[in-house]
C-alpha cells in the first residue's frame, strides 16, 4: 500500500479529530452519567408537528420538496427567517441570508473564504471547539483573549489588535460566541459589544458572531446582537435551528452583507451544492404556521428548570473551597467550572469515568494550551435525576482530590 500520509493535503494534515467527539465515545456506556455533550433534550423535539408537516409537504408538493434547492436556500425558509429577525430589529432582506447545513458548515465556509495559512484569528479564551477546529484546518494562528463575567476583555482585545498591527500581521477576523458562550455560559455585555464594534472598525477586522443559544434566555434582558448594533456589514452572524428546533435536520443560516453572502455561496457550491431541501421545507412550514416561537418558549421552560437543578446541586454537593467556582449563566446549555489549584481536569477525567460521570475537559476550548483547571458541564441533555447524581459524584471526586492535597 502506498504511503498515504505524504499524499494527504495540507488541510487534511492540519485537521484533528474533535476532542469532544472522542471523549463522548468514552461516555456511551449506559451506566455513565454524561454531563459532557451539548445535546438538546429529545423530549423537547416536536415529534407530532413534524410528522404532520412532513406529510403535508409531501402531499402538497413532493416533486419540489424532494428536489435540489438553490445554494442560497429554500426561498420560503429564507423569507420566514427574514420576517422573524426583522421583528427583532435586524435590518435585513433575503439577500443577507444563506441557509447552511447547520452553523458548523458556516464556520468551515468562513475558513475557506477568509483564511490563508498563518493568518491570525482572534478568539475568546475559552472558545467554541468547533470554531477552533474549523479555523485551524485552514492554517489560522489563534490569538486568544481572556474573558471575565462580562465577556471578552476589550482592553486586552485592543492590546492584541495593536500588537498584530505593529508586527504587520494580516489579521482577518474576531470570532465571538457572545450569548451564553460555549463553553463558559457567559454573555458579552452590550457596552462591550459596542466597544468590540469600535475596535473592529478601527483595525478593519471582521467580526464573526456565532450565536446558537441566543434564544435560550431564562432570565434577564437580552443585549442587542452585535449584527444589529453594527449595521454596517462588518459582522457575519451565524445561527442554527439545532438548539431551538431539531439538531437532526442540520439546518442553520448566515446573515451577512450581500457581498459576503455571494462569496459564501460559491464556497458552499463546492461543498454540497445545497442544504437538504426537504428539511428546509418542513422548517419553513413550521415557521409559517407560527409554531417556532411558542416551541422555543416550551424548550426554555424545560432548560430553565434543569439549569436550576444543576446550580442547586453544585451548591449542595461541591466541597466549600474558595478556588472551586462555576459560572451561573442566564441561559444557554452550559456552565464552566474552575477547579482548585493543582487539580488538572484532564488527569481527573479517568477517575470521573471510574465514578461513572463525565464532563468535557477545559483544554479542549483553549487555543493556548490552557484550561487545565476547567471543565464544561451540560444541563440540557441529562434528566434532573441524572444531573443531581452526576454532580454528587463529581463533588465526591473533588472532596477526595482536595483531601489528598492537604496530606
Amino acid at each position: 500500500m502506498i504511503d498515504l500520509v505524504k499524499n494527504y493535503s495540507v488541510i487534511a494534515r492540519r485537521a484533528k479529530r474533535s476532542i469532544i467527539r472522542e471523549l463522548l465515545k468514552l461516555t456511551e456506556k449506559p451506566d455513565i452519567i454524561s454531563l459532557a455533550g451539548g445535546l438538546p433534550d429529545p423530549a423537547t423535539f416536536p415529534h407530532e408537528e413534524i410528522k404532520e408537516i412532513a406529510s403535508f409537504v409531501l402531499d402538497k408538493n413532493s416533486s419540489s420538496a424532494l428536489q435540489y434547492s438553490s445554494t442560497e436556500g429554500n426561498t420560503k425558509l429564507i423569507n420566514e427567517i427574514v420576517k422573524w429577525k426583522q421583528k427583532e430589529g435586524l435590518n435585513i432582506s433575503a439577500e443577507n441570508v444563506l441557509i447552511t447545513s447547520a452553523s458548523q458548515q458556516a464556520l468551515d465556509m468562513l475558513g475557506r473564504v477568509f483564511i490563508d495559512a498563518s493568518d491570525p484569528i482572534i478568539v475568546e479564551l475559552p472558545s467554541y471547539v468547533g470554531g477552533l477546529g474549523a479555523f485551524t484546518s485552514y492554517g489560522a494562528k489563534m490569538v486568544g483573549v481572556p474573558m471575565d463575567e462580562d465577556g471578552v476583555k476589550v482592553d486586552l482585545l485592543r492590546q492584541s489588535l495593536e500588537n498584530l498591527k505593529i508586527s504587520e500581521e494580516h489579521y482577518k477576523l474576531i470570532y465571538l460566541v457572545p450569548d451564553f458562550q460555549n463553553p463558559a455560559g457567559i454573555t458579552l455585555s452590550e457596552e462591550r459589544r459596542k466597544e468590540v464594534i469600535k475596535l473592529s472598525r478601527e483595525f478593519e477586522t471582521l467580526i464573526v458572531e456565532d450565536s446558537p443559544y441566543r434564544e435560550l434566555r431564562y432570565e434577564g434582558i437580552a443585549p442587542k446582537s452585535i449584527y444589529e448594533l453594527d449595521n454596517t456589514g462588518n459582522v457575519v452572524a451565524l445561527n442554527t435551528f439545532s438548539k431551538i428546533f431539531v439538531p437532526g435536520f442540520r439546518l442553520g443560516w448566515v446573515i451577512a452583507s450581500p457581498e459576503i453572502i455571494k462569496k459564501l455561496v460559491v464556497a458552499k457550491q463546492n461543498m454540497d451544492l445545497c442544504t437538504a431541501n426537504f428539511n428546509q421545507c418542513i422548517a419553513a412550514e413550521f415557521m409559517s404556521r407560527g409554531l417556532l416561537e411558542p416551541h422555543i418558549e416550551k424548550i426554555k421552560k424545560v432548560y430553565e428548570v434543569k439549569r436550576k437543578v444543576m446550580l442547586d446541586a453544585l451548591d449542595t454537593y461541591m466541597p466549600k473551597h474558595e478556588e472551586l467556582t462555576w459560572t451561573k449563566p442566564d441561559g444557554g446549555l452550559f456552565l464552566w467550572l474552575t477547579a482548585p489549584s493543582g487539580i488538572d481536569t484532564e488527569e481527573l477525567f479517568t477517575k470521573a469515568i471510574e465514578k461513572k460521570v463525565a464532563y468535557i475537559v477545559g483544554t479542549a476550548f483553549h487555543c493556548d494550551g490552557g484550561g487545565h483547571r476547567n471543565m464544561r458541564l451540560n444541563f440540557s441533555f441529562p434528566s434532573q435525576e441524572q444531573i443531581v447524581e452526576g454532580i454528587k459524584r463529581l463533588g465526591s471526586l473533588f472532596e477526595d482530590e482536595i483531601a489528598d492535597r492537604k496530606m
